[in-house]
């Protein structure tokens, strides 16, 4: 079965990224496939390179980017609301005057469209919000 995730919650505010992430190791260890993860409204925080989380605790920043390097999972971000929030790519940063970003590959910046393709290509699509 092909799964999709959308992420809606803030790393370490919410528990649905930490959720969300679980799941998906849960649905891949079971056979199943994600065919991908889009990060929308404050779910975009978690494709910030620059989160250092205490020692003790999960970084999920490099937690996601495990995921896509173990699985090859797409992480798309949505554009506008990631910008929004002050969550730029280099590209972004260049277009936009801005001296600094913080979203790198695997994530990468993306419209609705692909939101709506991820849902057209999974036979479940879980939304943690």
């Amino acid at each position: 079965m092909q799964y999709g995730l959308l992420v809606m919650g803030a790393p370490y505010s919410s528990v649905s990224p930490h959720s969300a992430l679980r799941f998906a190791h849960t649905i891949i260890a079971r056979g199943h496939s994600l065919s991908g993860v889009f990060f929308y409204h404050d779910g975009v925080h978690n494709a910030s390179s620059l989160m250092v989380p205490p020692q003790d605790e999960l970084n999920l920043y490099h937690a996601w980017v495990a995921l896509h390097q173990q699985h090859d999972v797409p992480l798309d971000v949505c554009i506008a609301a990631a910008l929004r929030r002050g969550l730029l790519s280099e590209a972004e940063a260049q277009r936009h005057g801005k001296q600094a970003f913080n979203v790198a590959p695997p994530f990468e910046l993306t419209g609705l469209g692909q939101l709506h393709e991820l849902q057209q290509r999974s036979d479940r699509f879980i939304t943690f919000s």
